[in-house]
């Protein structure tokens, strides 16, 4: 039986050797017969093509970096870049031959571009009719390897830095999408290799990076390290106050939040601090803001903060643990709405958290607290959502009703735990995707809080798919990668003008709300530029809009040297018969370094009458102060900034959001605690306007995606305001100038004191009717006609 046995298997084994091995061509074409050596060899996996064909792209990709380096010894005297040249040479020629050797010995053509002025273009075809060196990442163009040749000095040092920081980023690009293609780097050799170019290029561009915010002279560049002690840089605004994170909300032992660090054993020697790579939960990071009267509520993902505010610092007056995520406030009467989207969050505010899959326990959607005692807030109603709320904005209000507009970005919660919420896809008529909630809240029960509608705002007008924007995925190459439009994060409600902006993902949008249970939209607009849709700001008159990018998250450094300047950026539209269209970018202009996360955040408009101003968070990029008011050409006025809060390790910090109000500015640091900030007067905002915004009426609250109609009374101050906005653009003679300074700072006195002065009203109205005509429909026109209407009510109030 045993010699049976073997025979079978030794005839067994000769038949399969005997068996054809064929490989079937196209449909229609013959089958081919192989031999062994051949299978073996097509299903090798010892190198794929896309390890062949990154090889050879990766020597070209080199080979560039090594043309720019050789421009460097006769066109600066920058040691830095002369040292970065160096290096460029050493490792990128050695890399280069390596690449080729590792070809060679594989039988594969490795290309020559020092030797043969064609191998640049000898392995330009993939094969799909495309060309390689054309798609690879961060390659400088013909157009910008010729400028750079004609540079020289800082502006040869500046463009120098800038391809070089961009083509080694291509590099680690290339390198990962090699790494993601199934089946290659499977070669020990190549997989190292391409990990070891991956950390080289990272690490040169870090201090690439240092070398290129070090030509800039912008005190906010290079700004020290620390938690309470980092340095600063500020400029046309005061800090009045900085308040540290009250007790309860912040860890005793990790105040800062970092990472945990590792700790190396038994080493004596000091070594590079190493952390672990998860950074704790956002238990106790500040949000958002709101404020009605003196009152002034902080958002926090463990609950909120009161403070009354005065003359001084904001007095702390009583802080509510309640954790439930991002936090996001508003303030109505005696209710304050606050937005809840963690998963974790409890009905009852407990801190223990919830951690099963369907709990009758779990909270996400919108808190109702009245706080008519704010020493001691209560809990008075709660609106469960199938996707949490993530931020909500006031519609209306009366003595009777609250709407409220709520968005949930977050999962879909299981339909057990709360009937109707279908996750399902795009095509599905019953998804929670693709909508946003209507939530009605009676003032006399807030217990009776309800959703009312879930409008499908981003429907195909002519089809009605509920999914008819944006789909996701870039806008062509060299363009961002652009999140789905199936939710907004913000929608800036301007009530008075029956508008609404939304930032919803993938798409801008403008809405009528008219009708505010039944919002529709208007216009839709996408942007290649933006990642992700993140918050709105109409201006003072709703004829702009301000939208902010938050590429990254807000989670990471988007504000380097090398990052584009029209991504996580702000881009600004133009309202024109109710349709969208862009006028311009703006992003911050310093050189933030890889410690510090910073992308376009939020902000409110400041109300300097006859101009639109915005003050805006960054994250760690600080505070800036923005003039948009040629929305085309947005320029800085003002700024605050810190240095990283470590200088080793990136933590989630810096500004939420910053807000102006009654005069002040105010800045959530989500780490830190609170700041509190004054204008001061500058070239590029006088005294008068200052005070003119600080006359400003905003109806004694501010929300958060809340915009009210903003007026100021006819008082000297705003004149002079308005006449320093024509001087400053010569659109006034001087003599006419001098004579509307001198009977306004009269009348300004006059005001102060009370008094009447019937000759003086006469003298302005004289001034006023000797005003000049400006090209109708400019800004000096506009600052004209209100000049004039000032001095006419101005001149009322002294006969």
């Amino acid at each position: 039986m045993i010699a049976l046995a073997a025979g079978l298997a030794s005839q067994a084994g000769a038949q399969a050797q005997d068996a054809p091995i064929v490989q079937p061509g196209a449909p229609g074409e013959d089958v081919r017969q192989i031999s062994a050596e051949e299978a073996v060899q097509i299903a090798a996996n010892r190198f794929s093509d896309a390890d062949v064909q990154f090889m050879r792209d990766m020597i070209i990709h080199h080979y560039q970096a090594v043309q720019m380096a050789d421009l460097v010894a006769e066109r600066t005297s920058t040691d830095d870049i002369v040292a970065v040249a160096g290096r460029i040479n050493a490792s990128q020629a050695d890399e280069i031959a390596f690449m080729q050797g590792w070809l060679e010995e594989r039988g594969q053509d490795a290309p020559d571009p020092a030797n043969d002025p064609h191998a640049m273009h000898h392995d330009m075809d993939h094969g799909d009719g495309h060309e390689s060196h054309s798609m690879m990442a961060g390659m400088a163009t013909p157009e910008q390897m010729e400028e750079l040749a004609q540079a020289s000095g800082t502006e040869f040092d500046a463009l120098f830095l800038e391809l070089m920081i961009a083509h080694h980023d291509g590099a680690v690009v290339m390198v990962d999408a090699l790494l993601d293609e199934r089946g290659s780097a499977y070669d020990p050799v190549l997989f190292d290799f391409v990990n070891d170019v991956r950390s080289e290029q990272n690490s040169e561009i870090r201090r690439m990076s240092a070398v290129l915010a070090a030509l800039s002279e912008d005190p906010r560049n290079g700004l020290s390290a620390g938690f309470r002690d980092a340095g600063e840089a500020i400029s046309n605004l005061e800090l009045i106050a900085s308040l540290p994170k009250p007790t309860g909300f912040f860890d005793t032992e990790n105040p800062a939040g970092l990472p945990p660090e590792i700790t190396p054993e038994d080493s004596d020697e000091e070594v590079e601090r190493r952390f672990g790579r998860r950074a704790p939960f956002l238990s106790f990071s500040n949000t958002d803001m709101a404020f009605a009267g003196d009152l002034l509520a902080v958002g926090n993902y463990h609950g909120f903060n009161l403070y009354r505010l005065g003359d001084n610092a904001p007095v702390l007056m009583s802080s509510v643990v309640c954790p439930g995520g991002q936090g996001d406030v508003s303030i109505v009467g005696d209710l304050l709405l606050v937005s809840v989207q963690d998963n974790r969050s409890r009905v009852d505010c407990g801190r223990q958290g919830v951690s099963e899959e369907v709990s009758e326990e779990r909270f996400r959607g919108l808190r109702i607290f009245d706080i008519s005692n704010p020493v001691a807030p209560r809990q008075v109603g709660q609106v469960q959502t199938c996707r949490g709320s993530h931020t909500h904005s006031v519609v209306s209000s009366d003595e009777d009703m609250i709407v409220v507009y709520n968005s949930g970005t977050s999962s879909i919660r299981d339909e057990e735990e709360m009937a109707g919420c279908v996750a399902g896809f795009p095509g599905d008529e019953e998804t929670a995707l693709f909508s946003i909630d209507v939530i009605e809240i009676p003032v006399a029960n807030p217990a009776a809080s309800r959703i009312v509608d879930s409008p499908r705002v981003f429907a195909d007008d002519e089809t009605g798919r509920i999914a008819g924007l944006w789909s996701g995925g870039d806008h062509g190459e060299g363009t961002q990668s652009t999140r789905r439009t199936d939710q907004c994060h913000d929608i800036t409600v301007f009530p008075s003008l029956n508008l609404a902006a939304g930032a919803c993902s993938g798409n801008g949008i403008l809405l009528d709300i008219s009708d505010p249970r039944a919002p529709e939209r208007i216009d839709a607009v996408v942007d290649q530029g933006f990642a992700y849709w993140h918050s709105a700001t109409f201006s003072n008159d709703g004829d702009t809009i301000l939208f902010t990018d938050e590429w990254g998250g807000g989670g990471r450094p988007r504000c380097r040297a090398q990052d584009p300047s029209d991504w996580g950026a702000n881009a600004i539209y133009a309202i024109n018969d109710g349709q969208l269209e862009f006028e311009g970018y703006y992003k911050i202009s310093s050189a933030q370094s890889e410690e510090e996360n910073c992308v376009a955040h939020n902000g409110s408009i400041v109300p300097v009458p006859g101009r639109d101003v915005f003050v805006q968070s960054w994250y760690q990029g600080g505070i800036s102060v923005l003039d948009f008011t040629d929305p085309a050409n947005a320029f800085e006025i003002a700024y605050f900034d810190r240095g990283p809060i470590d200088p080793d390790v990136m933590v989630l910090g810096g500004y939420w959001s910053s807000y102006w109000y009654d005069g002040r500015i105010y800045g959530t640091e989500i780490v830190r605690g609170l700041d509190v900030f004054e204008m001061v007067p500058s070239d590029y905002l006088s005294e008068n306007e200052i005070a003119a915004a600080a006359l400003a009426d905003q109806g004694q609250t501010f929300n958060p995606q809340q915009q009210l109609p903003v007026s100021w009374p006819d008082h000297p101050v705003v004149g002079l305001a308005y006449l320093d906005q024509l001087m400053r653009d010569d659109a006034l003679p001087s003599d006419q100038a001098a004579s509307l300074y001198d009977a306004l700072g009269r009348a300004a006195e006059a005001v102060e004191s009370e008094a009447r002065d019937r000759q003086l009203a006469r003298e302005l109205r004289d001034l006023g009717r000797d005003l000049p005509d400006a090209s109708e429909g400019s800004a000096a026109a506009h600052r004209i006609t209100a000049l004039s209407e000032v001095i006419d009510g101005v001149a009322r109030s002294l006969r």
